[in-house]
């Protein structure tokens, strides 16, 4: 099970370290597309990163010109809101 406080900490970290090429938006879609795949670690991503931050990243992507992070973003987002509706009783 992954902390909803390391999640925060090494978003944290990736976001500020300048040794990497790989820029902030790219570590946050990484994590939400990673993150998917474990259920308590998506809710330890939502409640520390959130979907906000998540939607931020997709626009930087497309601003970039990053197509495939932009669409990886936007995968991770439409499963996120799928589970929403899902946990609040729909479909």
């Amino acid at each position: 099970m992954v902390s909803t406080t390391a999640v925060k900490r090494a978003l944290a970290a990736l976001a500020t370290r300048t040794d990497t090429a790989t820029r902030p938006y790219v570590a946050v879609i990484d994590e939400a597309e990673a993150a998917r795949t474990d259920l308590r670690r998506a809710a330890a991503f939502v409640e520390s990163v959130g979907l906000d931050r998540l939607s931020e990243a997709v626009a930087a992507a497309e601003r970039d010109g990053d197509e495939g992070a932009a669409e990886r973003g936007r995968a991770a987002l439409a499963t996120y809101r799928e589970f929403r509706e899902v946990a609040a009783g729909g479909e």
